[in-house]
C-alpha cells in the first residue's frame, strides 16, 4: 500500500481536503487540484479570496484525501507562501501546467498558495 500511495502523491493531480472552518470549528472538505514542483507538493487556485485558504490560515492543519490511483486520508500541514521570489518561483513552474502561463501576474498578486507538508 506505501507504493500505491507514493505512486499517488508523485502523478495524481486531483485530491480532496479537509480544513476546519474558521469560524464553525467543523471539517470542510474540498476537491482542488494540486501540484508536484521539485518534490514538493502545493495547492494554489484561481485568483480571489478562497474558503480553504482562510481555513489554512487561521489553522494550517489539514487531510490530503487521496482518491484517484490510490485512496489514503494523509494528515499534512499548510505552510502559505508568502516570500515574493519563492511565491514566482512556484507559480511559474505551476501555471504551464494548467494553461495560465499568460496570467503570471495576476497570480503572483492575488491566488492563495500554499505548500503542503507531510510529517516525517
Amino acid at each position: 500500500m506505501a507504493e500505491a500511495i507514493a505512486k499517488a502523491l508523485a502523478r495524481d493531480r486531483t485530491i480532496d481536503i479537509t480544513t476546519t472552518g474558521r469560524r464553525s470549528g467543523r471539517p470542510q472538505r474540498v476537491e482542488i487540484w494540486w501540484h508536484r514542483i521539485e518534490g514538493r507538493h502545493y495547492i494554489s487556485g484561481l485568483p480571489g479570496a478562497r474558503g480553504w485558504y482562510a481555513n489554512l490560515l487561521a489553522d494550517p492543519q489539514l487531510v490530503v484525501h487521496l482518491k484517484v490511483s490510490a485512496t489514503a486520508d494523509l494528515p499534512a500541514r499548510a505552510r502559505p507562501v508568502t516570500d515574493p521570489a519563492e511565491r514566482e518561483a512556484v507559480l511559474r513552474a505551476l501555471l504551464p501546467g494548467v494553461g495560465r502561463e499568460s496570467d503570471l501576474e495576476a497570480w503572483l498578486e492575488g491566488s492563495p498558495l500554499v505548500e503542503v507538508i507531510f510529517p516525517t
